[in-house]
């Protein structure tokens, strides 16, 4: 097959994960299956075919934002990862991680700035909450720690000024085993306070 033929077979996945990658930046869907459906959905596509991966609408979240976004999401980004720092600090007896959309760049207003603590008990993270006169929501997040296991963690909600903090608390024996990412099946990419502080530099 040439190479024109191969990019013309790859066009219809391009379009679909360019109109996914626009619903979940519009609309703020964060499950990238649904977005597929829905963007298949939109444009009166099989949503049975050959979809895009995660990792492509991950890469067409971002270049959606680069292309509509430029100056403004920078410093949109930016200042996600000021806040993001911020509660690292609050919560710096737990060894906060950051993850996610605001570590990868693909952030939008819909994106909470995602945590991953390490205590020896989610009661822990609540007392120290408590001390600092935070108002949080308790929640459950399930999370791949292999390819074929789901574990449940507790998840504080908050609000650090007006962005949304979603901390996971994680035992501190798995500060070195990062769960599975649902975009690529990796482990998950985590960056400490120094790593946060260097993006902004």
């Amino acid at each position: 097959m040439s190479k024109k033929s191969a990019n013309g077979s790859n066009r219809p996945r391009q379009i679909l994960a360019q109109e996914a990658a626009r619903i979940i930046v519009d609309q703020g869907i964060r499950d990238f299956r649904s977005a597929k459906i829905k963007a298949a959905e939109r444009l009166r596509m099989s949503a049975h075919g050959a979809l895009p991966g995660n990792e492509e609408i991950e890469q067409a979240v971002s270049e959606h934002l680069q292309l509509f976004g430029r100056d403004s999401h920078a410093a949109f980004l930016a200042q996600m990862r000021k806040v993001a720092l911020s509660a690292m600090e609050l919560l710096s007896i737990f060894t906060p991680r950051l993850v996610g959309p605001v570590l990868n760049g693909t952030a939008d207003e819909n994106s909470p700035v995602t945590l991953h603590v390490f205590a020896d008990s989610p009661e822990q993270v609540a007392m120290r909450l408590a001390e600092l006169g935070v108002s949080y929501r308790l929640c459950e997040r399930r999370l791949k720690s292999r390819r074929d296991q789901t574990d449940v963690f507790a998840e504080f909600a908050f609000h650090h000024g007006d962005t949304s903090v979603a901390a996971t608390v994680f035992p501190v024996v798995n500060i070195r085993q990062a769960p599975i990412s649902p975009i690529n099946g990796k482990p998950m990419r985590r960056a400490n306070t120094k790593l946060v502080r260097d993006l902004l530099d």
